[in-house]
């Protein structure tokens, strides 16, 4: 009798479905994710975020561009940003969803991709199945609250993880260009010693002869 809330629960628990992945990409020009979603009306939910290393992105530049079609081959969602968003949309037929990265420039670029699709237990659900009780609405309702939850702190890790590189790249970069100043200036004076040296040759031997 001790055991029957924890079953219940577990129970709960196994009947929400919901399934996430977490992916790290490089990006060269186009590449795509699939996910299959079981029932009309799931919440599909997610996040990316550019792990930009070296290159320095400018207002002019176009971005990273997110482009998710449905199983019809409609697309559902677009996004374009340069350094990373969250998204969220309704999937309103079950089937196969396409998320695709574009990549417009030459150069490869890395990035975290986090995808959720919830399935929360609704009232037609719990009418038709009489092993369902509404503390397991209660319960699955709180598992995916607890998702998003997770995958927020998922989110700002690899935003600070974008910002640390950022910085290291910054502080490699003015650490380049002052060693280059200070080797120019160094070429500068060595430069400037040697053609003082040869014009008061110059002037020494035009006083001897």
């Amino acid at each position: 009798m001790e055991l029957r809330p924890w079953i219940t629960v577990l129970f709960a628990l196994a009947v929400v479905v919901a399934h996430s992945h977490a992916l790290l990409m490089t990006v060269h020009n186009t590449e795509c994710v699939w996910e299959d979603v079981e029932f009309d009306g799931d919440v599909v939910s997610g996040n990316f975020v550019v792990l930009d290393q070296e290159v320095f992105w400018g207002s002019e530049h176009p971005g990273i561009e997110l482009i998710v079609t449905g199983p019809d081959g409609r697309a559902v969602h677009t996004t374009n940003t340069i350094d990373g968003e969250k998204f969220e949309f309704i999937a309103h037929r079950r089937g196969r969803y396409k998320f695709c990265f574009h990549n417009p420039l030459s150069a490869p670029e890395q990035l975290t991709f986090y995808i959720h699709v919830g399935h929360v237990i609704g009232v037609e659900e719990l009418a038709r199945d009489e092993h369902l009780k509404p503390v397991d609405v209660k319960i699955s309702q709180l598992s995916e609250a607890l998702e998003l939850v997770s995958a927020e702190i998922r989110y700002l890790q690899n935003r600070d993880l974008r910002h640390r590189k950022t910085n290291e790249s910054t502080q490699r970069r003015l650490l380049f260009y002052t060693v280059s100043e200070y080797l120019l200036l160094i070429a500068a004076s060595v430069g400037q010693v040697v053609m003082i040296r040869h014009l008061f040759s110059k002037r020494i031997g035009y006083n001897r002869v």
